[in-house]
């Protein structure tokens, strides 16, 4: 129960400082890769804000030896770059780069009762299912 506190509450926080940092906002997303036009910095601002609480927060936990409510610390260990990680940051950066939401923001965005994030979401959301349904097939598949 305590992780699903600490997640809800985590989710919270992040959303909200999406909200504040201008990130729910597509045109800001979309102004930001305009460099050729009128190209919008404010998320640069965001992304160096992120960065520096990022690496506080890594140097406090870690100084801690282990997390307060976990046996141990989570952390990927997949190191190499594949076809998987390519095509989806393709795919990612393509979604992002034409709607001006990525997930996070996406979800943080159903708040705003815009129908455009309903259909996003909904889509994305399929899109996941779909790699997930994908994924156990070629499990199956090779097993």
């Amino acid at each position: 129960m305590k992780s699903i506190i600490v997640a809800l509450v985590s989710g919270t926080l992040f959303g909200i400082g999406l909200d504040i940092g201008g990130m729910t906002n597509p045109a800001n997303i979309i102004g930001f890769l305009d460099v050729a036009g009128n190209w919008n910095p404010s998320l640069i601002f965001v992304m160096v804000g992120a960065i520096v609480v990022t690496f506080t927060g890594y140097r406090l936990a870690f100084r801690q030896g282990k997390p307060i409510w976990a046996a141990s610390f989570q952390i990927p260990t997949k190191e190499d770059f594949d076809g998987r990680l390519l095509g989806g940051s393709a795919l990612f950066g393509i979604g992002w780069g034409l709607a001006g939401y990525c997930p996070g923001p996406a979800f943080s965005a159903l708040t705003l009762n815009n129908s455009g994030i309903f259909i996003f979401v909904i889509v994305m959301l399929v899109g996941m299912l779909a790699v997930n349904m994908w994924d156990k097939r070629a499990v199956e598949v090779t097993a």
